[in-house]
This record gives C-alpha cells, sequence and structure tokens, in this order.
C-alpha cells in the first residue's frame, strides 16, 4: 500500500501541483513572517543590549502610591545622590541621565524622525562613555549641540550647520558641533537623538538641577549583583531603587519581544486565514482525486486491502504532498521574510543590521503545517472512499451524489447557521468589551454554517444566473449545468473565495463606518477653527497659546490642561480650560444644568458622573496634586465622546496648585475662519515649529482617514494571499473538472461544439463559480460590519453604518476577474483536447 500511494503520486503530479502551490503559499507566509520577526526583534534587541554596555547598576527614582486625598509623587534625583552613588565601595564610574522628547527639522522645515522616536538628551562632560564622537567636539552652552550620525546623513547635516529643533513649544536654533554614534533602540527604528550639555538639558527639560537615572558603572572586579547590593545598602530605599545592567538589557528584550509579538500574531491570522482558503482546494482535490481512482481503490479492496489501508494509503499520499509543500514553502518563507525587511528600508523604517534568523521553530513549524494541514484536508475523502463496498465501487454506482445524501448536511449547516446569527444579533445587544467575544464565536459559527450550506445555496443563486447566461446558447446553458452538477465540489470552490471576500468587505464597512463617525464626532464636539498639538502627542508649553493668543485674526483661544487629582480617594485626571471661551470653541450635548464653567463650578461628562452618583447642582471635594483642596459644584453633565470628557473646570481654579502647569491642546477660533493664509499665519506665530501641529477639523479628519486608508492597504494586501489560494482552487476545480469530462466534451465536440464555444462554456462556468463566491463574501462581509458597528456604537453614540457601494462593487469585479483568469488555462485544455482520444477516454 505504500508502494501504491507513492506510485500515485507520482502518477498525477500534474493534478497535485495546484495542492502544492496552495500549500506553499500558507506555509511561506507563516515561514516568512516567523523569520521576519524573529529578524528584526534579535536585530533591536541585540543592539540594545550594546546600549546598556556601559549600565552596570541603573540608580531611578521610585513613585509614591497614591493615598488617601495625597497624590504620590516621585521623589527627585538630585546632585547630592549622584555624588553619595559615586562615593559607593565598588563604584568606579557615574553619569546622570536626563532626556526627554526633542524634534529636529530637516532643512525642509520638516520633522525628522517618527515623532515618538525623536528624543533628546544630556552630553557628559567633555568625553561621555556613551556616545563615541564621529566629528566634531562635545556640546556647550544652550547654543551648541550634538546629533546622531544616522539623522545627520537622513537630514544632510554636517557639523557647523545651524538646526531647528524645540522641546516643547518654542523653536531653538542651535549650531551642530559633534555627529556621533549610538547604539539607541530608538535612532535604529529610524528616530533621532539629539544631546544637548548636561546643565542645559536639565533647564530644558524642566529637571534643573536633578536627573531621570544615575548610571553606575563598576570599578573593576566588582560584579553588577555585588554593586548593587552596595547602592542598596547606601541609598535611601524608600526614595530610589536600583536596577542590574543585565536586568535591564533583558527587560528591554522581553518588552521588544513583545511589541514584535502583536505584528507576528497579526501576520499569523493572515496566515492563517490563507491556509484555511487551502483547506478547501486540499480537501477538493483529493476529493476528485479518490473519484477518479474509485475502480482502482475498489480491486484494492477486492485483493484483500482493508478500510484502513486505503484511508491510510490517501494520507500517505497528504504526506507526501504536505512535506513537498513544507519544504519549498520555508525556502519560499525565507524570501519573503528577506523582502519584508527589506520592504521596511523602503518605506522609511530602520531595522539594525543582523544576520536573517532561520530558527529550528520555524523550520519544524513549516513542515509541521505543510504536513498537518495536509493530512486533514485529505483524512475525510479517503475515509469516505474506504467506506464503498467494492463492488458497488467498480460498477460505479456511487459516482453520482444524489440531493438525498445532502439532506443530513443541510440540517446541520441550517442549525449552525442559526444559531451564528442568534449569536451575533445577542452580541449586538451588549456593551462593547462584554460583546466580543459572544460575537466572534457567532461569526465563526455562520461562517462555518454558510460553507456547510454553500451546495444548497449553489442551485438558487447560480439559477438566478440563468436569463444572462442565456445570452451565450449552448455554451451558457452548460456552464449553468456543469456549475451545479456537483454541488459539493463548487460549494468548495466558491467557499475559498468568500472567506477572503468576508473578510475584506467586512473591514471595509466597519472603517468606512468609523471614519464617517469620527468625522461626525468632530463636526459636532468642536466649534472651533484649529486644534494646536504637539507632533508626538506631549505637553505643550503655556507660551504656546500666548503666543496664539496674540496673533492678528485670533478670536478665542483654550488650552486642555490636564491634572491629576484626588476625588472621594480616586486619582481621577481634571482638564483645565479658559471658562470664558469653552463654550465658544465647543459644541457638546448637555443632559442636565447649563455649560457653566467659572469660580468653583465645572461641567462633568456623563460617565463620570453616573459613576460617581452626581447631577447638575451636586458638590464634591477634590484634592490637587499640591495638597491643597476645594469645594467644587457641578453646573451641568455633558455626553462625553472619544475627544471630550471627563471633569471640565477653569484654569484660574486649577492653575495656582500646578507647579509646572502643560497644556495637551489649544483650541483656536478666528475671525475669518479656516483657510490656508489663516493657518500659515498661525504656524507662522509658532516660529514654523516642526513639533507642533496646526489641524483643522478637516485636517483631523483628514488624518484619521489617512490611518484607516494605511490600515486597509496593509489589509488588503495580507489578504491578497487569500484571494491568491482561492484563484489556484478555481483553476485546480476546473482542471480537475475537464479532466473529468473528457468523454463528455469530446462527444460535444463530435456532434458540433467548436472550441471557441467550450473555452466559453468553462469560462462561463468559473465566472458563475466565482462570481457565487463573491456574492455569499461580500453578503457576510456586510452583515459582520453592520453587527460589529452596533458593538462599537454602544461605546460610540456618533457611530452610523456606512456601506461602501463602489467599493463592493469593486469586490464583485474583482470577484469576477478572478473567474476569468482562473479559467483561461482549464479552457485552452478543454478546447485543446483530441476529439478521437476524448471519447475513448473512460
Amino acid at each position: 500500500m505504500f508502494r501504491t500511494a507513492l506510485r500515485n503520486v507520482l502518477a498525477h503530479k500534474a493534478r497535485l501541483l495546484m495542492t502544492v502551490l496552495a500549500v506553499m503559499l500558507g506555509v511561506a507566509f507563516v515561514s516568512g513572517t516567523l523569520v521576519f520577526t524573529n529578524t528584526i526583534s534579535e536585530a533591536f534587541q541585540k543592539s540594545s543590549a550594546k546600549g546598556f554596555g556601559q549600565v552596570d547598576v541603573a540608580v531611578t527614582a521610585e513613585s509614591q502610591d497614591d493615598e488617601g486625598d495625597r497624590i504620590g509623587k516621585t521623589p527627585e534625583l538630585t546632585q547630592a545622590l549622584l555624588e553619595e552613588s559615586a562615593e559607593v565601595p565598588g563604584a568606579g564610574s557615574v553619569i546622570g541621565v536626563v532626556g526627554g522628547f526633542t524634534a529636529i527639522a530637516d532643512k525642509d522645515g520638516k520633522l525628522v524622525g517618527g515623532g515618538f522616536q525623536s528624543q533628546g538628551g544630556n552630553y557628559w562632560g567633555d568625553k561621555d562613555p556613551r556616545y563615541t564622537l564621529k566629528e566634531g567636539t562635545a556640546p556647550h552652552g544652550t547654543g551648541q549641540i550634538a546629533l546622531d550620525s544616522e539623522t545627520a546623513r537622513r537630514a544632510g547635516y554636517q557639523v557647523g550647520d545651524t538646526v531647528r529643533l524645540s522641546i516643547d513649544g518654542p523653536v531653538l536654533s542651535p549650531e551642530i558641533t559633534g555627529i556621533f554614534t549610538t547604539d539607541d533602540g530608538n535612532v535604529a527604528a529610524g528616530g533621532s537623538l539629539t544631546l544637548f550639555d548636561t546643565a542645559t538639558a536639565q533647564q530644558l527639560f524642566g529637571k534643573t538641577g536633578t536627573y531621570d537615572e544615575i548610571d553606575v558603572k563598576a570599578a573593576a572586579g566588582t560584579s553588577q549583583t555585588a554593586l548593587k547590593a552596595a547602592l542598596d545598602k547606601a541609598l535611601p530605599k524608600d526614595l530610589v531603587e536600583t536596577t542590574t545592567g543585565k536586568q535591564l538589557a533583558d527587560d528591554q528584550a522581553e518588552a521588544i519581544s513583545a511589541s514584535t509579538s502583536g505584528l507576528r500574531q497579526g501576520l499569523l491570522v493572515f496566515a492563517g486565514i490563507a491556509l484555511f482558503v487551502g483547506t478547501f482546494i486540499i480537501a477538493n482535490t483529493f476529493t476528485m482525486l479518490v473519484a477518479q481512482r474509485t475502480k482502482e481503490l475498489a480491486l484494492l479492496r477486492a485483493v484483500g486491502a482493508s478500510r484502513r489501508q486505503v484511508t491510510r494509503s490517501v494520507l500517505i499520499e497528504a504526506f507526501v504532498v504536505g512535506t513537498a509543500a513544507g519544504l519549498t514553502g520555508l525556502i519560499a518563507g525565507v524570501g519573503i521574510g528577506a523582502g519584508m525587511r527589506s520592504l521596511m528600508g523602503s518605506l522609511g523604517a530602520t531595522v539594525p543590521d543582523g544576520p536573517l534568523v532561520v530558527s529550528p521553530g520555524t523550520v519544524a513549524t513549516a513542515l509541521v503545517v505543510g504536513v498537518v494541514i495536509t493530512m486533514l484536508a485529505a483524512w475525510l475523502p479517503g475515509r469516505r472512499a474506504a467506506k464503498i463496498a467494492p463492488v458497488a465501487a467498480m460498477s460505479s454506482v456511487h459516482a453520482t451524489a444524489s440531493t438525498k445524501s445532502l439532506v443530513l448536511r443541510n440540517t446541520i449547516g441550517a442549525l449552525l447557521s442559526g444559531a451564528g446569527v442568534a449569536v451575533v444579533l445577542a452580541a449586538t445587544t451588549m456593551s462593547g468589551s462584554d460583546g466580543q467575544a459572544p460575537m466572534g464565536i457567532g461569526a465563526a459559527l455562520l461562517v462555518i454554517g454558510v460553507f456547510v450550506l454553500t451546495p444548497l445555496l449553489s442551485r438558487p443563486l447560480i439559477a438566478a444566473a440563468s436569463p444572462v447566461l442565456r445570452i451565450f446558447g449552448v455554451s451558457g446553458k452548460l456552464a449553468r449545468q456543469n456549475s451545479v452538477r456537483n454541488p459539493r465540489r463548487t460549494a468548495a470552490t466558491a467557499s475559498a473565495l468568500m472567506v477572503g471576500l468576508t473578510l475584506i468587505t467586512g473591514m471595509t464597512v466597519m472603517a468606512g463606518s468609523l471614519q464617517k463617525s469620527i468625522d461626525k464626532m468632530a463636526s459636532t464636539a468642536i466649534k472651533s477653527d484649529y486644534v494646536v498639538s504637539m507632533a508626538n502627542g506631549n505637553e505643550l508649553s503655556p507660551d504656546v497659546e500666548k503666543k496664539l493668543k496674540a496673533t492678528d485674526g485670533v478670536a478665542l483661544t483654550s488650552p486642555l490642561r490636564n491634572a491629576p487629582a484626588r476625588i472621594d480617594g480616586q486619582t481621577e485626571y481634571v482638564t483645565g480650560v479658559t471658562g470664558s471661551a469653552i463654550r465658544e470653541l465647543t459644541d457638546l450635548t448637555l443632559d442636565g444644568g447649563s455649560f457653566e464653567v467659572g469660580g468653583t463650578k465645572v461641567v462633568v461628562d456623563d460617565d463620570t458622573a453616573a459613576s460617581h452618583g452626581w447631577k447638575a447642582g451636586s458638590d464634591f471635594t477634590v484634592a490637587y496634586e499640591d495638597g491643597e483642596k476645594q469645594r467644587l459644584t457641578v453646573a451641568g453633565v455633558y455626553q462625553g465622546n472619544e475627544m471630550i470628557r471627563g471633569i471640565i473646570l477653569d484654569n484660574t481654579a486649577l492653575a495656582p496648585h500646578q507647579d509646572d502647569p502643560t497644556d495637551m491642546q489649544v483650541m483656536v477660533k478666528t475671525s475669518g475662519g479656516a483657510s490656508d493664509a489663516t493657518k500659515d499665519r498661525l504656524e507662522k506665530a509658532l516660529g514654523a515649529n516642526p513639533a507642533i501641529k496646526v489641524q483643522s477639523k478637516q485636517d483631523l479628519s483628514d488624518e484619521i482617514a489617512q490611518m484607516f486608508t494605511l490600515m486597509l492597504n496593509m489589509l488588503y494586501g495580507l489578504l491578497a494571499m487569500a484571494v491568491i489560494v482561492a484563484v489556484l482552487g478555481v483553476i485546480n476545480t476546473l482542471a480537475m473538472s475537464v479532466f473529468e469530462r473528457s468523454q463528455e466534451i469530446g462527444m460535444l465536440r463530435a456532434i458540433g461544439l467548436d472550441r471557441r464555444a467550450v473555452k466559453r462554456m468553462v469560462r462561463l462556468e468559473s465566472l458563475v463559480i466565482a462570481l457565487f463566491g463573491g456574492v455569499l463574501g461580500i453578503g457576510l462581509g456586510v452583515f459582520f460590519g453592520w453587527a460589529a458597528g452596533e458593538l462599537i456604537g454602544t461605546s460610540m453614540p456618533t457611530y452610523e453604518l456606512v456601506l461602501p457601494w463602489a467599493r463592493m462593487a469593486a469586490f464583485l469585479a474583482l470577484a469576477a476577474a478572478v473567474g476569468v483568469l482562473a479559467a483561461l488555462w482549464p479552457a485552452r485544455r478543454a478546447a485543446g483536447l483530441n476529439v478521437l482520444a476524448a471519447i475513448k477516454s473512460e
């Protein structure tokens, strides 16, 4: 039986090629994902480990917990503490570290780096062991900086150039005195690092006389653990904590691994989808192969082969095919991993140098996935073939599946589909987090149920195309009959395309609806013409609002200033605004009371009010971060949204309790409304700052739209793998179908059907099957998009379903194109059959 199975594989090489390709694509996606994520993870880990080479023990401040009405504060790492650390036995050298966000502009005035990766820090003395000066000298004074070599290369800067940069708002124009190399992970990821002398860095980052961290290098002969123990003994335990350099490197490696695991899981999901779609093709192929060898298998049974041996022979074939697909998929996956890394570079992202990582786990996964998926898909056809009695198989009485044989399948499919719809509908009535799991379960049940029901659905849906097919005469009529002749095969072929289009359509519906909802939220919640914020989401200097307020044409401004406070023993964040202007800058819907902000009167969003049991007229006590308490009155309760929520009070009440006030955003209303000229005037008033964004409501909307478009394009690219596998499935099915119907096609040719008509028949059959899968996929996608939107709507009142008719039409056209392209080779093969040889074939 083993030799028979191998002979069958070698005898049907062409028939199994499409199956190998389908499995290979899925395996290549899986192994490529693992190679890519392992490569970048290891590259970043090695780079970050080098960055801790000058740190044996790091001393950091230990945050104090909130307690009662007191807000915990982080103690300061002072110069005295640094000097005390340097005197600890076993300490060699000590460096004080201070840093923060630093936006640096290129020669065109655009922000260099990736916003969050744009960092600044301090250069310690004249020779900092953390950084190697490649050119120039160390920075000294407020007018000098050193710049990392990668940023200097990307932006075209050299020693002696003047650059424009910003910390929290005001623009500075220092001179580059030095260019250095670094193993900093942010720079390796495409960010920038700007260094000032220590005193300047402390002043700019609001840490005058203090540090963010104290790095201690051990003296010769002292281990990291011994130095840590000595520091723990000498320094106040309640104010600082110590961490060895090895632990820091391990923590960084774990953080990098965690950050890449999300990417890995996302890519593996799409690889799984491609494999899931490929499973249909494998099952289809083996079903047809087994059907073609029915008499051969019956003869084996008649000469003594058991059912188990017949099933085993089919599984051996699947094992050989799966192994071949796994090996070729692994090789292709290494190429995909290398290509994805190169693609990141072409898109502007930087990955540290390092070899491609093909781990033993990746090799094992590729082989196991290829073999297991193929054998699972082939098991059912093999089992079905083994159950057929030898005499019945040899007389082929089993060959045509009757409608009666589909009753059980249809019953199971109806039950699964009904249960799936019921669970999904029930999930839409739940809150966002509670409904996610039920909706996922319901969606899975519904997709499986529809797949099981597809043979039943194929007849009425394909029959609906009859009027169009009649236009093509005999070819159209034959195409319709052929497409419903074997409902199971048609179902498996169409389902492969259905799965991909379900996901694509559902995501498109959700993205379009979310975009419209956020647009609506922005237009209804904000009346200001512009919102000014930092490019990386950090705080703005209060000087920004002052400069905007003094600009010609500006009518009203209000900063949004967040600050921690203690209310009823819990930490809450309050938002300070300009009370006299906020009503004209926002358009929030009130549930009760009045929108009056000033003195001790505040407005509160509905969720916060409900959690505390407040309503208009309620009083409560707030403890600010400086420990002072104040009695506030709720003047009104408004409907919160993703843009504005929480407790809003006047800055005149909040500012006296803040040591270093900063703003999250500044809302601006101008006398002439939003225009390009007004926006230019505001940007010039801020010194054309690369770190600050001046955005109108349309800009906010466009930024969100760009995010959704980027996300969708990535998803379309990933799901294209599933569509490619689906195309292979259609080609495979048609090729097998043409082979099975060789005698029939020969007879049709003999009675007058010309080659062109034969080609048309096969193409129309392919087109009908592809459109059938497309209609099912788009229908399911719209349903899932609507259901997910209902769930989102529980936490987003402005959510509104948007059906992207143009894109759905494009998806249907894509399905049609899949059908046409997939039929090219099978149609040509059918038309090229020798008439006499085809009539003689069995």
